[in-house]
């Protein structure tokens, strides 16, 4: 491989066959480097193939038929919890209650009615009560 640079003025003083011996080297080093850079474009493109290509995204018949077999078994795993929820709830057989009961009647009880200054609308007509909100809180 020749590293070193010629100049012109070398170049000129250089016999035939001293010439002869440059161009050819050059002509190797250069044959190499082609290869090298041939070698490395397929080599990537090999990668980005496999990387990119539609095939790698496809399970072979062993991987899938694996993944169905664990696939059926987590759903019947599942299936089987889900059905020991349900009888244990049929079994009680009772409605779920919320958690908070209403207060016992015993306990003072206060009113509050929030109610418009005016029942009239802007342009005149009356207004329409539309519903009520109940709250009811301990003193």
């Amino acid at each position: 491989m020749m590293a070193s640079v010629i100049s012109d003025a070398q170049l000129a003083s250089v016999d035939k066959p001293e010439l002869l011996a440059m161009v050819q080297a050059l002509r190797a080093e250069l044959a190499f480097k082609q290869t090298v850079i041939d070698k490395i474009t397929h080599e990537m493109a090999v990668l980005k193939r496999l990387k990119f290509a539609a095939k790698s995204e496809h399970y072979t018949p062993e991987q899938r038929s694996l993944l169905e077999e664990t696939i059926d078994a987590d759903l019947a795993a599942l299936q089987a919890e889900l059905d020991k929820v349900l009888s244990r709830e049929k079994a009680t057989g009772e409605k779920k209650q919320p958690k908070r009961q209403t207060l016992p009647a015993h306990l003072p009880r206060r009113e509050i009615h929030h109610e418009p200054e005016s029942t009239t609308c802007n342009c005149g007509c009356a207004l329409k009560r539309i519903g009520e909100d109940v709250a009811e809180k301990l003193d």
